[in-house]
């Protein structure tokens, strides 16, 4: 099926909950939704699965949990529910579940690791959104036990386990197929939560929902379409904008040689790579499309960036006197009406206190290493909660910022962020960020819209690596995903 776009915070699936059984939806009516969505995919999904084991926690989704296992039962499976807890002392909708499923012959006992074995899938129904830190040891346990049970894992709501805002394991079950409800999740697809939820599917439970801001908004083609519209039959190339590249420090010039190159391959209409002079060759060499101007000295830039719309300033830069004197230029010279892309050793030098520290209009293209230098914290506090350090970098950075990585992240001001669910990680490799660099670029140059035209560039950088890694993860080149990038937007019209 299609997933919706949105996604939504804890406390927003908690509101919308709410909201529903507000409008008159029981609670009870929503578990058994829930409860019956889940047991119509697991018959699609695993439809020779006979032996069901339901680990059930004390909670709502411990409740999602019994009434899969009620209806396992009618529909002739055999279901083994094993509740974390005292059934005694369920409340709710969960001890109303469990009621009708005692109704009908099922039987709840308690957690034993060893029945995991003989199931055909496991359903983890044990804490849902109702994770809490740290995991108390019964529960971490039982999660341990699930995922080396060496059976299918089938996890209702959000695998337990994985935060669902930040995605952060604690540990976490490591389901083969998830399915959410009412709203998804923002942590199934941060941090850890691709990695836990496997198969997603999501179902609205047929719920009256209000419209309320999502969190984060998944990136569709529809990025693309808006960025770059149709080009009329009469057009010629200084329409789709001017690119010039700042880069290239002391045996560096792959770096800026990319970005030229993505940038053209996303349609832009004049890219200039600015390099040191002994550059020339490596970057036109190969690439006869792109256009070089020696930069010998800080003196040069000016000049160079005259005719720019769109000045990308980093790639292979360096950190030498020779790259902040660029660099301290560039920003200077740099007009109103030009935007401005910064990566690479750009963003180190920035960190370090070079140049300007904070514009309204820049776009930002840090991997967590720089996002953590921009930020003045850690690589592994950036990664535990990655929408947390977008928002802190826009706030103290200001523009737009795409934080790279695994669910790439694009912020800027009070847009919606934007996260791109596709890319791999054969993507892993040198000059990667390049590329992106110069496909930002390339489609600012034509869209003149800083944070459509990163959403874009980014959704589009995804899909070309996502196509060549069709043919094996490993040793995929950051060059050969640049020129796939052609192929993508092909499927514009």
């Amino acid at each position: 099926m299609t997933l919706p776009s949105e996604l939504y915070s804890l406390s927003q699936v908690r509101q919308l909950e709410a909201a529903a059984i507000a409008a008159g939806t029981p609670g009870y009516t929503l578990m058994s939704r829930a409860g019956a969505a889940a047991h119509a995919f697991l018959r699609r999904r695993w439809p020779a699965a006979r032996r069901l084991v339901v680990v059930a926690g004390p909670g709502n989704n411990g409740g999602d949990g019994l009434v899969l296992a009620r209806l396992a039962l009618q529909d002739g499976q055999t279901a083994t529910v094993m509740l974390l807890g005292d059934a005694a002392s369920l409340r709710g909708e969960a001890a109303q579940a469990c009621a009708d499923l005692l109704g009908v012959g099922g039987v709840v006992q308690g957690f034993d690791a060893a029945l995991l074995g003989s199931a055909d899938v496991v359903i983890d129904a044990l804490l849902g959104i109702g994770v809490r830190a740290p995991l108390r040891a019964d529960w971490q346990a039982a999660i341990v036990a699930m995922n080396d049970c060496g059976r299918p894992v089938f996890a209702l709501d959000v695998p337990s386990g994985l935060d669902p805002d930040s995605g952060r394991a604690l540990p976490a079950v490591r389901a083969a197929a998830t399915i959410s409800f009412i709203a998804l999740k923002q942590g199934l697809y941060l941090g850890d939560g691709p990695d836990h939820a496997g198969e997603l599917h999501f179902d609205a439970l047929d719920a009256a929902l209000p419209a309320i801001q999502p969190a984060l908004r998944r990136l569709t083609a529809h990025a693309l379409a808006a960025a770059l519209p149709p080009r009329p039959r009469q057009s010629h190339k200084s329409q789709f904008g001017r690119v010039v590249i700042v880069g290239g420090g002391t045996g560096m010039p792959g770096a800026a040689r990319l970005a030229g190159e993505a940038a053209l391959r996303v349609g832009a209409g004049l890219v200039t790579v600015a390099s040191l002079p002994e550059h020339l060759e490596a970057v036109v060499g190969a690439r006869p499309e792109l256009m070089f101007a020696a930069l010998r000295s800080a003196a040069d830039v000016p000049a160079v960036l005259g005719g720019a719309d769109v000045i990308v300033v980093g790639p292979g830069l360096g950190r030498s006197d020779w790259a902040r004197e660029v660099l301290v230029s560039a920003l200077a010279a740099r007009q109103p009406q030009q935007r401005l892309v910064v990566d690479a050793d750009a963003l180190n030098l920035i960190a370090a206190g070079t140049g300007m520290q904070r514009c309204a209009d820049w776009v930002l293209t840090p991997h967590p290493g720089e996002a953590a230098r921009l930020l003045n914290t850690s690589t592994q506090q950036i990664q535990q909660d990655r929408l947390a350090a977008l928002t802190a970098l826009c706030r103290q950075r200001g523009g737009t910022i795409v934080l790279k990585g695994a669910a790439t992240l694009v912020g800027h001001g009070a847009e919606v962020p934007l996260l791109c669910d596709r890319g791999n990680s054969g993507m892993a490799v040198p000059g990667m960020g390049d590329v992106l660099t110069g496909a930002i670029a390339g489609i600012l140059a034509q869209s003149g819209r800083p944070f459509e035209s990163a959403g874009a560039a980014v959704y589009a950088h995804a899909l070309a690596g996502d196509r060549f890694a069709s043919q094996g993860i490993r040793g995929v080149l950051a060059l050969e995903v640049a020129q796939e990038l052609r192929a993508v937007l092909a499927q514009l019209p």
